[in-house]
Order: structure tokens, then C-alpha cells, then sequence
């Protein structure tokens, strides 16, 4: 099951390379993964198929979006291969004869969406607001959009509660340390 707290599928697909300063975790192992991942993302309905080499293809470019937007030392853009990347159709959206809402296309239209988005995102003014999670060894970008701007961590589940509740401890042991010395 993977994690969509970025604020844009662009930045998600990025996350999905962990703790990138330190032991690296790829989320996106084998086709199957890809294939989940696309699903869970909301992009398609129905895995597409997903070979060795398109898996490379969306690591690449979960990478140029990773290069593009993260917030140090300095942003590379590759416009030339975002755009070679958003340039084909992307996901169609379908009403089905019930009303429901579904997305077709194939893995080619799976990138060019994320190619998309991501062009629009570094395009835009929200890239200002492109932030990455304040715990020490997490990597993931996401777009602040909270008020006031003074969020920290991507996600509460894995990351704020963490650090919240490091932060507690920290806080209870110098209590402690200080009546101990004061008695």
C-alpha cells in the first residue's frame, strides 16, 4: 500500500524512492508495483501491464520530477525530457453507462499525466511551496497548502507522529533530569 500525502501525483510518484540521504527504499521494485501504485494513484482503473523496461521509464521520470522540485541544493529542470514524456495522450477520463468514472490508457498515458503534472507544477507558483518532510531521514516533497504555511513533515502517520512523540520524550526526560537535580 503505498502513500499519497504530496498534494500532487507528481510529487507522490517522487516519493515513492524513501530516505534518499540515507538507506534508500524503492517502493517501485517490479512491474507489479508500478502497476499498484498506478491504481492506488487513482490515474487508471485497471493495472496496466508493466515490462522491466517500463519500469526504468517511471523511475526516470519520478526522478526528473524528484530533480525539478525538491527544495535543496538547487532544482534541475530537464524540460526537454518532461516534455518529450507529457507530450502523448494522457489517461482518458470515461462515464460509463452507469454513471460511474473510470480511467483508461496505458502506462505511456500514465506518464505523459504525471509528465503533466509535473510540468505544471514548476511552471506554477506552488512550485514555492514544493517543501520536504522535516524529520531528519525522510526525503519526501509535498506542496504546503496549509494556512499559514507551517507544515512539516509530509504525512502525520509515519512522519509527524514520529517526531511529535520523539519530541515528547526529549521533553519528559529534561523534566525529569531537572526535578532530579532540583530535590
Amino acid at each position: 500500500m503505498h502513500v499519497f500525502v504530496s498534494g500532487r501525483v507528481s510529487l507522490d510518484l517522487a516519493g515513492t524512492l524513501k530516505w534518499r540521504r540515507h538507506k534508500q527504499e524503492e517502493l517501485l521494485s517490479a512491474g507489479r508495483d508500478v502497476a499498484e501504485w498506478v491504481v492506488e494513484a487513482g490515474l487508471l482503473t485497471h493495472p496496466p501491464v508493466v515490462d522491466d523496461t517500463a519500469v526504468a521509464e517511471v523511475r526516470r521520470l519520478r526522478e526528473l520530477v524528484y530533480a525539478a522540485t525538491r527544495t535543496e541544493p538547487e532544482r534541475r529542470v530537464q524540460a526537454a525530457e518532461l516534455q518529450a514524456l507529457a507530450d502523448p495522450p494522457p489517461v482518458r477520463s470515461v462515464l460509463t453507462a452507469g454513471g460511474a468514472l473510470e480511467r483508461h490508457g496505458d502506462l505511456t498515458a500514465v506518464l505523459s499525466t504525471v509528465a503533466r503534472d509535473a510540468i505544471e507544477l514548476v511552471g506554477s507558483a506552488d512550485l514555492a511551496r514544493v517543501r520536504e518532510c522535516g524529520r531528519p531521514e525522510c526525503t519526501r516533497l509535498f506542496v504546503d497548502d496549509s494556512r499559514g504555511k507551517p507544515r512539516r513533515w509530509c504525512g502525520m502517520t509515519e512522519c509527524g507522529n514520529r517526531m511529535k512523540a520523539a519530541e515528547y520524550r526529549r521533553r519528559q526526560r529534561r523534566e525529569r533530569g531537572g526535578l532530579a537535580a532540583g530535590q
